[in-house]
């Protein structure tokens, strides 16, 4: 420890208490418990996390179906806001006390948690602490998936899929600031208009439109550039009928299913491509990178209000089982919060 802490870090790590409250899943519930400090090995930092944002990947988690890598907490969340309590050997750019947001493997839940230095980043200017912790995940996400996977460019015309859902918002507003033109899905009329005022040129109620039909009408025949799709299942023929020539098809989720079928000749035919990505597994160095460009290109707008995290529900720590009930019943706009 005293190589990795200057005098002042050091004497304010040895303040640092001994146990945490964290939340850990039993028996596919969020238990409110206690566990040891966690400390930050070399290259990361220890977090007094302020608020963690809630994902569906956590309720994955929850349920048995999306287990942590291998060498990471079981505590569930993805993404924190928090000031840096301790310093690991060999992090430099980082003080005690700075403020950041910052998007970890597992771990969020907790009154503390240990996050690779290359996923911190500064909280953005003139957003609050609480606010900040929904930016991490979404942000990560919908960066490396629109631009790295999904190649979108200004002009291009775009379908996402849960166009009120933490991604949903965020990928909306990131494509309409880079130049393109939104298309949009929803469950419900109000999150169709919500959707709407965020960026979308059109917002499909799902259930009462056939969006494939609806977006090729508002697009006179030659559908979309790309598609964001975290449904999977059934949508994905719909959502490759869709597309226009040498379209993109991104996958993020499966909420429907895994397994689907492909027309090959359509993918043929219109020379369409299909990728996708999970953000979890992948290696620190490449969220490293993912961080840089999310400074560079996305820190700048938050800062001018050019975008901005739609915030739905906050709720204490200790309610993260009711947090995620009310992710499950569908009735969030945007992001859900804990704070700790």
């Amino acid at each position: 420890m005293k190589k990795a802490l200057g005098k002042k870090a050091l004497a304010k790590a040895a303040t640092l208490p001994k146990t945490m409250r964290c939340i850990e899943i039993h028996d596919q519930k969020l238990v409110p418990a206690e566990r040891p400090l966690p400390k930050p090995k070399t290259g990361e930092v220890l977090v007094k996390v302020v608020a963690a944002g809630v994902n569906r990947p956590d309720v994955l988690q929850r349920k048995g179906g999306y287990p942590p890598p291998a060498g990471i907490t079981d505590i569930p969340g993805l993404e924190i806001s928090g000031t840096i309590a301790a310093l690991g050997k060999g992090v430099s750019g980082f003080k005690i006390g700075a403020e950041i947001c910052a998007l970890v493997a597992g771990g969020g839940y907790a009154e503390y948690c240990v996050v690779p230095a290359a996923q911190c980043l500064p909280v953005p200017k003139g957003v609050d602490m609480v606010t900040a912790a929904g930016i991490p995940e979404n942000y990560f996400t919908v960066w490396t998936n629109l631009f790295d996977r999904g190649q979108l460019k200004k002009g291009d015309s775009i379908l996402i899929h849960g166009g009120a859902s933490g991604i949903g918002t965020t990928a909306i507003q990131v494509a309409k600031a880079f130049g393109a033109k939104v298309y949009a899905t929803a469950g419900s009329p109000e999150k169709c208009r919500a959707s709407e005022k965020l960026g979308a040129a059109r917002a499909f109620h799902y259930a009462r439109e056939d969006f494939a039909i609806e977006v090729m009408s508002a697009t006179k025949g030659h559908g979309v550039d790309v598609v964001l799709d975290m449904i999977g299942g059934d949508y994905i023929a719909r959502n490759l009928q869709c597309l226009a020539p040498g379209g993109r098809h991104v996958s993020i989720a499966m909420q429907k299913g895994r397994h689907v079928q492909v027309d090959l000749l359509q993918l043929m035919s219109k020379r369409l491509v299909m990728t996708g990505s999970t953000l979890r597994p992948r290696s620190i160095a490449e969220k490293g990178a993912i961080a840089v460009a999310l400074k560079k290109n996305i820190w700048p707008l938050l800062a001018r209000r050019k975008l901005k995290v739609v915030l739905s529900r906050v709720f204490l720590l200790e309610a993260a089982q009711e947090a995620h009930d009310f992710l499950e019943s569908g009735g969030n706009i945007g992001k859900i919060i804990l704070t700790i």
